[in-house]
């Protein structure tokens, strides 16, 4: 017979929406003897308090970590047995009680009462019902009472008073802020083997994330076992994202999934594949068994070559970890499904790791209101339909989205763009190819295709640093569901997002000019943004240039130079030049690291080639060329006359150059789609 799986509650600390911490009718936290006794101090009470304070959404909700608990048999209520996150508890039940203590509410809106004890510690349960009097009245009774509980009081008096002071109008936000501070409680089933879960936690040292909750989640939503056997095998794989997703599946399975070179797209039952594969043990419990979404994170297979595959994948780092990844197919997997969202707005504008369950929230939710009556059970639809996509989009990624490489000891890296494949020696790494079937000099174009989308991508991960606002490879992999057989056009569509952003984000005052574009209509104002141009602006023109001299650029690679600087200085500092009005038009500017602004400060553009040479030489394209202009000048005229070395009108000559160049790339990008 099937075990009834636990559901995985969301609790906030004070009411608010749905569940809250402590104020559920009959429920009990019990703190079991193998517990350690409580210990935090300072550090972790203050840094628990600062991370509430210091959300800038103080309605959306902060996620402050799981608590893992077992269900016990109580003759009233419910209570329940804290396998993982008693500090934190604990914590949040003192914090409570010293709000109340404080007056920033009275105890007739919150009650925390018994909600929480210890087995097995009388100084600890002593403690805590003195607390629940006045904590404040501990004379002559600390041999009875625990000092670490009470000095945490101490701790949160202190730091409430710092914080909010006598400032009624402050507490009052900081208790508003508490009904959205959101633990998940995670009730493992029964039977579970609650020694290994331990041995486990201890060697890990570390609490579920959101995306562990999320697994376990979805994993619930699956009736079958061996489906949701199939579904974790999926999910551990793709969570891992060093390396190449091959590798992290046994080798019966890469078979199964990518085919005889382990290269190919996996189809769309890849579950069901799956399912044909290995099964549960007879006698073993179908329901969720939290230790194993633990226990995976930790444990490694010793399959046929495995060592050394591992060793291969630690050369690889990818451009965003797991969470970022789980946002990026969630968007995908709407996009597919055609889930409107309202157009999508609900799951916000940036992408946010602290949203992760908040957002997939919002998707099921809608594919449950959209009503679809032949889908059964849409839970279930969703987590099967999400899990292939999961597969599906990890193995574009891989094989078409840029990684950081680093080979015998190279700690930086280099950009790579390579697929995996296996053949009788075993697996290699080779340059992902981009070639059409029986196209004339494949392997040569497939090359020059590889080098331009990898330079592309570059491009944009250099641009948009953050990984909340990566939205390109959302794009890059929604294209590639649909077009994966045409992939040597992938670089065209990455240069068509880099051309959009480079139109809203800089011609956006001449956005009709450009796409006519007419010299007689150009004007310099309408470009002069100084330090606000957009670095895609820059790096995209960089790529531009690139593209159009490879040979003369083959030493040009894009780093994260993430500073805009001013050729021609705003305030000269050596006295041979005069200030300019207009220098921040974009002839006059070039994106370089913030190391060496600092060594180029107010220097003049002839002093910066003279001391740094070496630098503007090995820096952005468009300063490469603005150093040339210098030393082609420097030729014409007389020397020490470094005024001239930059006029206005050569920064003019240049800037038209750039925003031509700019422009007919734009457009043309535009066009083509």
């Amino acid at each position: 017979m099937n075990k009834k799986r636990r559901e995985i509650d969301r609790l906030t600390i004070l009411a608010g929406a749905g569940k809250t911490l402590f104020s559920e009718v009959g429920v009990r936290y019990v703190i079991p003897r193998y517990q350690r006794a409580y210990a935090w101090e300072e550090k972790e009470i203050e840094q628990l308090i600062d991370d509430i304070c210091d959300d800038n959404d103080p309605k959306r909700d902060y996620y402050i970590g799981s608590l893992i608990v077992a269900r016990r048999k109580a003759d009233d209520g419910v209570e329940y047995e804290v396998i993982d996150g008693q500090q934190r508890l604990t914590t949040i039940y003192l914090l409570l009680q010293c709000l109340l203590d404080e007056g920033y509410f009275s105890r007739g809106e919150v009650s925390v009462g018994e909600a929480l004890s210890f087995d097995c510690r009388s100084k600890s349960n002593c403690t805590l019902a003195y607390i629940c009097g006045d904590a404040r009245k501990s004379e002559g009774k600390e041999e009875l009472l625990d000092q670490s509980i009470l000095l945490a009081v101490d701790i949160i008096k202190k730091k409430l008073a710092r914080e909010f002071g006598d400032r009624v109008e402050d507490q009052k936000k900081f208790v508003d802020r508490l009904k959205y501070v959101v633990l998940y409680r995670i009730e493992v089933p029964e039977h579970t083997d609650l020694n290994r879960y331990f041995e486990i936690m201890n060697t890990r040292g570390e609490q579920l994330e959101q995306h562990d909750i999320l697994k376990a989640r979805l994993m619930n939503y699956l009736d079958d076992a061996c489906e949701r056997e199939a579904f974790a095998r999926i999910w551990e794989a793709c969570s891992d994202m060093t390396g190449y997703v091959q590798m992290h599946f046994s080798v019966e399975d890469r078979v199964k999934l990518f085919g005889q070179w382990w290269s190919d797209l996996p189809s769309e039952n890849a579950l069901r594949e799956l399912c044909k594969g290995k099964r549960r043990s007879e006698g073993k419990s179908d329901g969720l068994d939290i230790t194993e979404i633990i226990d995976s994170k930790s444990k490694e297979e010793d399959e046929d070559g495995t060592q050394e595959e591992r060793d291969a994948e630690a050369r690889f780092e990818s451009i965003i970890d797991f969470p970022y990844f789980l946002l990026h197919v969630l968007r995908v997997f709407c996009r597919a499904e055609r889930l409107s969202m309202d157009g999508a707005e609900e799951l916000g504008s940036l992408l946010d790791d602290k949203l992760l369950l908040k957002d997939f929230d919002k998707v099921i939710a809608y594919c449950e209101k959209r009503g679809d009556k032949r889908i059964k059970d849409v839970k279930r639809w969703f987590a099967c339909t999400f899990i292939r996509f999961l597969l599906r989009s990890r193995f574009l990624f891989d094989k078409f989205i840029i990684k950081r490489e680093h080979i015998e000891g190279d700690q930086e890296g280099s950009w790579s763009l390579k697929e995996l494949r296996v053949y009788k020696k075993g697996p290699r790494y080779v340059n992902t190819e981009f070639g059409y079937y029986r196209e004339r000099g494949k392997e040569q174009k497939s090359l020059e295709r590889n080098r331009e989308c990898l330079m592309i991508q570059s491009a944009l991960r250099v641009s948009y640093t953050s990984p909340k606002v990566m939205h390109w490879i959302t794009r890059l992999l929604v294209w590639l569901l649909k077009n994966e057989s045409e992939c040597a056009k992938l670089t065209s569509k990455a240069e068509r997002i880099a051309a959009e952003a480079v139109a809203e984000g800089f011609f956006e005052k001449a956005l009709e000019e450009m796409r006519a574009y007419d010299l007689r209509k150009y004007k310099s104002e309408n470009y002069a943004f100084g330090v606000r141009t957009p670095h895609i602006v820059f790096n995209y023109l960089d790529y531009l240039l690139w593209k159009k001299a490879k040979k003369t650029h083959k030493d040009f690679v894009f780093e994260f130079r993430n500073s805009v600087e001013h050729w021609y200085p705003q305030h000269p500092s050596d006295g041979s030049i005069e200030p300019w009005d207009e220098r921040d038009v974009f002839g006059n500017l070039c994106i370089i690291s913030r190391s060496v602004n600092s060594k180029f400060s107010n220097l003049s553009p002839a002093s910066k080639m003279d001391t740094y040479r070496g630098m503007v030489q090995k820096g952005s394209l468009k300063l490469r060329k603005m150093g040339e202009k210098i030393d082609e000048l420097r030729k014409k005229e007389r020397p020490g006359v470094a005024a001239k070395l930059w006029r206005q009108s050569e920064c003019a000559k240049h800037e038209e150059e750039m925003i031509r160049l700019l422009c007919e790339a734009v457009r043309k990008a535009i066009e083509e789609e």
